[in-house]
């Protein structure tokens, strides 16, 4: 390949342009809003038309077998692209570039620049220095650099926002290559956590979801085993926050205090996420899964007499190494005790240096596809009675965009209630409802993974979420900082906005 595919510097006055490309979970979709600070933040403007971007950036996961073929597949298709545009630069980072680090530039020769988890914030200078020495720039930190949150962020939503509590993962389950990836857990102050939440509702954001991989045992690092009950409660005193989520809690860290504080913060939705991944008690533990069936239904019976509107959605694994039919059959039972409202199911694959990789007895294929069909089948019964008892149910939806993929065809727009079910309703004669808005409605059908609203709408509150939708501005912080290293062009002196600074 000749020097020339490496980018050459940009046209005088003419600003280059991005596009980030995500794969895999929420951490990832909101380490690309802080890739999108970053790129803005050193000058580069998100592309309009996509295709055309000066630099592609791939955000990867690698908790699934075909993460890997589906980037290597998609450098692929990008390669003709840059052999005809020699100034394009390819980025590539995650976890699949923590994970295969120097060996995507030797597959992929084309691409510009490999970054790890733990240092986002080097990428505009990766790229800088890629175009001046005209060859491939690959930096992979074992460890933190600077906390992501200290680096500046471009929101994708007016209304919603992720909000980091933690980074990493102490625990060494045998599937997941999730902790040689993030690392060990790394615990934000709550003011710190605080501080961007507010920064957000200052920005207008209505809904906030708090994130890590593992949020309840959050405050281990300073010591409170209780720190997360607290924050929950904390954010049910910030003032114009109306809904606030978390994900993914751990059941063996799970606790009574953070059961009381979803029930009485009026702010904090009755919706759960908790990871099930097997009702076998003998394959959670050679999933060492350190908590067994009847501890995991005893957390939701739990929640469901403190919240009894609450909805709990889960994760399950099918086929993993050594799953005899009777395992299976255990998982169904659960399945069927828990009363799931939705589950995210995946087939067991082998991830390369997991200990589940080299395990005996990895499954057929054709088992584990028969297998994960009865599951489908079975929660899809269950989802759909369960949405079926809230027919006739006057239900708060906050206005989204992107959820109703045939909103256009059916006249209809979409929502999430405040349990986190998917609603899909009718406008009615109401105009000049916007994403970020509020509407009540009453449910009138149920489907097994949404619910419609046909009749006209209760109410419609219009917010400043709405208000900035309609003006188009993305709420964009620029860090809180934990006493780490920041990133990015200091802000100007003296501040002059209201709020938090842009």
């Amino acid at each position: 390949m000749t020097t020339e595919t490496r980018g050459s510097a940009p046209d005088a006055g003419a600003a280059r342009t991005y596009d980030v490309r995500t794969y895999g979970c929420q951490m990832n979709v909101h380490d690309s809003e802080r890739i999108s600070g970053l790129m803005e933040g050193a000058g580069y403007v998100r592309a309009v038309d996509a295709d055309a971007a000066d630099v592609v950036v791939f955000n990867t996961c690698a908790v699934r077998e075909n993460a890997d073929n589906r980037l290597y597949g998609n450098l692929g298709h990008l390669r003709p692209t840059k052999l005809r545009n020699p100034g394009m630069q390819i980025a590539v980072g995650g976890c699949l570039a923590q994970k295969d680090r120097g060996d995507i530039v030797k597959r992929a020769p084309w691409v510009d620049v490999v970054f790890g988890t733990h240092n986002i914030g080097s990428l505009p200078a990766l790229l800088e220095r890629a175009r001046h020495n005209q060859e491939a720039e690959v930096e992979i930190l074992e460890s933190l650099e600077v906390f992501p949150s200290t680096l500046p962020t471009r929101r994708e939503s007016t209304y919603a926002g992720w909000v980091s509590i933690s980074v990493g993962c102490n625990n060494t389950c045998t599937f997941c290559i999730v902790p040689s990836l993030r690392g060990k857990e790394k615990d934000r102050r709550p003011g710190d956590v605080l501080a961007e939440v507010e920064a957000l509702v200052a920005e207008g954001v209505l809904e906030v979801t708090l994130l890590g991989q593992n949020v309840n045992s959050y405050g281990a690092e300073f010591g409170d085993r209780l720190a997360f009950g607290k924050l929950l409660r904390a954010c049910g005193d910030v003032d114009g926050l109306e809904r606030v989520r978390f994900t993914s809690p751990h059941p063996k860290d799970f606790t009574d205090d953070v059961i009381a504080a979803m029930a009485e913060t009026p702010n904090v939705c009755h919706s759960l996420h908790m990871p099930l991944q097997s009702g076998s008690d003998q394959v959670l533990r050679a999933m060492r899964r350190s908590y067994r069936s009847e501890k995991y239904l005893g957390i939701i019976d739990k929640v469901r007499a403190a919240m009894p509107d609450a909805a709990i959605t889960t994760d399950i694994i099918v086929g993993f190494p050594g799953e005899t039919e009777d395992d299976f059959e255990r998982t169904l039972d659960v399945v069927r005790q828990a009363r799931f409202s939705s589950a995210f199911t995946f087939q067991y694959s082998k991830r390369p240096g997991t200990p589940a990789a080299t395990m005996e007895d990895q499954l057929p294929k054709q088992v584990v596809q028969e297998r994960y069909e009865r599951l489908i089948t079975t929660l899809e019964d269950i989802t759909w009675a369960e949405n079926k008892k809230q027919v006739g149910r006057a239900v708060e939806v906050l206005v989204a965009t992107g959820e109703g993929r045939k909103d256009e065809r059916t006249g209809r727009m979409s929502g999430r209630a405040r349990d986190g079910r998917l609603v899909h309703f009718a406008t009615g004669d109401l105009t000049g409802i916007r994403p970020g808005d509020i509407v009540h409605t009453e449910i009138t059908y149920a489907a097994p993974h949404h619910l419609n609203a046909d009749g006209a709408p209760l109410g419609h509150r219009r917010t400043r979420a709405g208000d900035a939708h309609e003006a188009g501005r993305a709420p964009r912080t620029a860090g809180v900082s934990l006493g780490l290293p920041t990133v990015g062009v200091p802000a100007p002196l003296p501040a002059t906005t209201g709020g938090c600074a842009l």
